[in-house]
């Protein structure tokens, strides 16, 4: 008798240990499950900013308030993940899209808002992007233990660290000109001191969600939305105040001057009687750019070996 409880117990317990790390062996009938699933697969979707430029009628606020939906541009890219049991993951992805943003939107506001209408600015940027990104997927373990099978739908969270590249641009005489050099707000120039020049590549934080669905054995798809919180306000080259457009021909070749000169105050393109002064507001300083995409991957396992 007294080697039939530590028996029983052993038995028990080899049990639970043999149907917990098989209870994931066989994906179906005819396909193995790896503890850790490697996947690769193509995205596209819609990139999207908020910045300085454009928003919706009234006071500028945060995120949908001043979000524009006919500014969102396609974004593609490619993607690697590893899967471990369905709970956490890490993904290195590429995305390549554009961003745009022009005050023109408001143009029939009559709010608040018409003056950024009146500021008359826009950009366009080419943007590239690696992210790291970790994923939880936060339900995956209560849907195990419901169906104890493999979880067709997962949500999951996903945060991590990228590195992007922009460039803004904005339409001079149906020429596309880098607006970054011209430093359209004075970056550099000493009477400026606090307003610094920024780079054209930066790192961001992303964070987000997503949902992914199991389609078969080889194939799934996934849904993200994902929002870049950003280090710069000038992602559109827009950030604080007028400079005073003598001090480009001080620091600038003339012919950099002549356009700087040209692109940072386009209010009297609007208005030809307007008593433009320096030192007037151009953006708002206090908050940071972001950007985010909303987008679909289609995944491939790479790793699920068909069974003999």
């Amino acid at each position: 008798m007294k080697l039939l409880l530590p028996l029983a117990l052993t038995c028990f317990l080899t049990h639970c240990s043999l149907k917990l790390h098989s209870q994931f062996y066989f994906y179906d009938t005819r396909y193995y499950e790896p503890a850790v699933l490697l996947e690769t697969g193509l995205l596209a979707g819609g990139m999207n900013c908020l910045t300085d430029l454009g928003g919706n009628t009234g006071t500028g606020g945060p995120f949908l308030k001043d979000l524009n939906l006919p500014h969102t541009r396609i974004c593609v890219g490619i993607f690697a993940d590893i899967l471990y049991n369905y709970n956490w993951g890490l993904q290195l992805c590429f995305t390549s899209g554009n961003l745009y943003a022009s005050d023109k939107l408001l143009q029939h506001d009559n709010s608040v808002a018409r003056s950024r209408y009146k500021r008359n600015l826009h950009f366009r940027s080419r943007l590239m992007e690696w992210s790291l990104l970790g994923e939880w997927h936060f339900l995956s373990q209560w849907m195990q233990r419901q169906v104890d099978k493999i979880p067709r739908f997962s949500p999951y969270c996903i945060a991590g660290i990228g590195i992007y590249h922009f460039n803004p641009e904005a339409n001079l005489s149906g020429n596309w000109i880098s607006l970054q050099p011209l430093r359209t707000e004075g970056q550099g120039f000493r009477e400026y001191p606090l307003r610094q020049p920024y780079r054209l590549t930066q790192l961001n934080i992303p964070v987000g969600i997503g949902i992914r669905h199991e389609l078969s054995a080889i194939f799934g798809i996934r849904l993200e939305m994902v929002q870049r919180f950003l280090f710069t306000d000038y992602l559109d080259d827009v950030s604080t105040q007028y400079p005073d457009p003598a001090l480009f021909l001080r620091y600038l070749h003339p012919s950099q001057a002549a356009k700087a000169i040209r692109l940072s105050d386009r209010r009297k393109e609007i208005d030809p009687q307007l008593n433009a002064r320096a030192d007037e507001k151009r953006g708002n300083s206090q908050r940071n750019d972001c950007y985010f995409t909303v987008q679909v991957k289609l995944c491939m396992a790479l790793n699920r070996k068909r069974r003999v």
